[in-house]
């Protein structure tokens, strides 16, 4: 199959990613969840940004849970509609501390003391990564200006199945921020 354009690609691994039983999902997670709590980066990053994921990507439940038991700072991305920019903020218990929000993802509630002043590594979501690890989205946006914005040195880890990495991604533009680093199962 010849994938061409960015949508295609989308379309194709969307369609993959829906069709994966939920036990081997798991399985692939928790490969990808112990391969970053080992690495070194990880350990030592204190402020750490995650996703809130959903149904089709990588399970991040875990890897939250535990960054918040070994007593990283955690935070979850604030998504406002209204607003194109990603607001990092702190959470300290998933379940209590984040709702419902746009999109179907799972976000903070807002509160005056919980914006995240500092990052050490970024959790990235992605619908497909390749070899340079580059990284397509969901065509939003939101993350390429949120990474465009990150310190040099900011750590940033997209996580991704092995059905979602490939040699290369079609149409790669200059907007398109890499990853530091992409962990697959």
């Amino acid at each position: 199959m010849q994938i061409n354009t960015k949508k295609e690609l989308r379309k194709y691994v969307i369609t993959l990613l829906r069709g994966q039983e939920e036990e081997k999902r798991q399985e692939k997670s928790l490969a990808i969840h112990r391969k970053l709590l080992n690495m070194n980066e990880f350990q030592q990053s204190s402020h750490i940004l995650f996703y809130a994921s959903t149904e089709e990507e990588v399970i991040t439940t875990g890897m939250i849970n535990d960054s918040l038991d070994l007593g990283k700072t955690v935070g979850l991305p604030y998504f406002d509609p209204a607003d194109p920019h990603i607001q990092p903020r702190i959470i300290h218990n998933l379940e209590t501390d984040t709702q419902q929000g746009p999109y179907g993802i799972r976000q903070p509630k807002i509160q005056d003391n919980n914006i995240m002043p500092s990052i050490d590594m970024v959790i990235v979501p992605g619908v497909a990564f390749d070899m340079s690890n580059r990284r397509l989205g969901r065509g939003g946006g939101y993350y390429d200006r949120f990474l465009g914005t990150l310190p040099a040195g900011t750590i940033t880890v997209g996580l991704a199945y092995d059905i979602q990495v490939f040699d290369q991604l079609p149409q790669v533009e200059s907007h398109d921020v890499p990853v530091t680093h992409v962990l697959s199962n």
